[in-house]
């Protein structure tokens, strides 16, 4: 009896069964400003929720976007492989995969999310994203 009553505070309560966020899958494109696309290798986005709604001991996981080599994303993940992203706002930060530190790409305020200027909305998918060349590659 005691197995089952855990079996079903277990169903209830939600132990195990996954992310309490809803996510709404994306797709979009990153380029410099003047439409060019940002010679990379290997980008990947960082999508940090503006909008979460608050869910008693639950935290949002960022969303993950690999770029291709045209700037272009189709699959977002924020929980499960390709879920997309929490509904709402979302400061969009990019992070070097696989490239050098030398390698400067973006200017450096677009690699936190405290600091970058783009935020992106989950209502207007697919995104146009845009970022500034880094001085000295204009």
């Amino acid at each position: 009896m005691r197995i089952l009553i855990l079996l079903l505070c277990a169903s209830v309560c939600g132990c195990g069964s996954g992310s309490p966020y809803s996510y709404k899958k994306v797709s979009g494109k990153i380029t410099y400003e003047d439409g060019s696309p940002i010679p990379s290798g290997a980008l990947r986005l960082r999508f940090t929720t503006l909008d979460a709604p608050e869910i008693e001991n639950a935290h949002p996981r960022p969303g993950f976007a690999m770029v291709n080599a045209d700037g272009a994303f189709d699959c977002a993940t924020s929980y499960k492989y390709g879920d997309g992203l929490i509904a709402g706002r979302h400061k969009v930060s990019i992070e070097k995969e696989g490239l050098p530190d030398t390698k400067v790409v973006v200017p450096k305020e677009y690699l936190s999310a405290n600091s970058t200027p783009v935020t992106v909305d989950t209502k207007d998918t697919p995104f146009e994203i845009k970022v500034a060349k880094p001085k000295g590659n204009r």
